[in-house]
């Protein structure tokens, strides 16, 4: 069995620094940022547009949805700090009202 001297110290099979033993705080990398859900029916071409406009990153995350049952499903988000999101929030709204009223037209529908 090998020993452990002041420089080192043992795990497992090999010896390691004491600076890697030392425990580091984790650096919680989501701070500050929020999630704006999409629901589904949203056309892809309002989703390029929310994170184009609002420069949001595109994720997917799990999440509790009823629809029988609570299942938890992979669902689309579009991540970004809180005042962005809000943002991106009332204009998809807006876009889905102008899409249902028929007062819209897709970008990628040809005359």
């Amino acid at each position: 069995m090998k020993n452990k001297d002041e420089k080192n110290a043992y795990i497992g099979d090999e010896f390691t620094e004491d600076d890697e033993l030392e425990v580091k705080p984790e650096v919680n990398e989501l701070e500050g940022l929020y999630d704006l859900m999409i629901p589904p029916g949203v056309p892809e071409s309002l989703i390029v547009e929310l994170v184009e406009e609002f420069d949001l990153e595109p994720v997917t995350r799990l999440a509790n949805v009823q629809i029988v049952e609570t299942d938890q499903r992979e669902i689309l988000v579009l991540r970004g700090d809180l005042e962005t999101v809000n943002e991106a929030h009332d204009y998809m709204v807006r876009r889905m009202r102008e899409i249902s009223s028929g007062g819209y037209k897709s970008p990628w529908v040809k005359d």
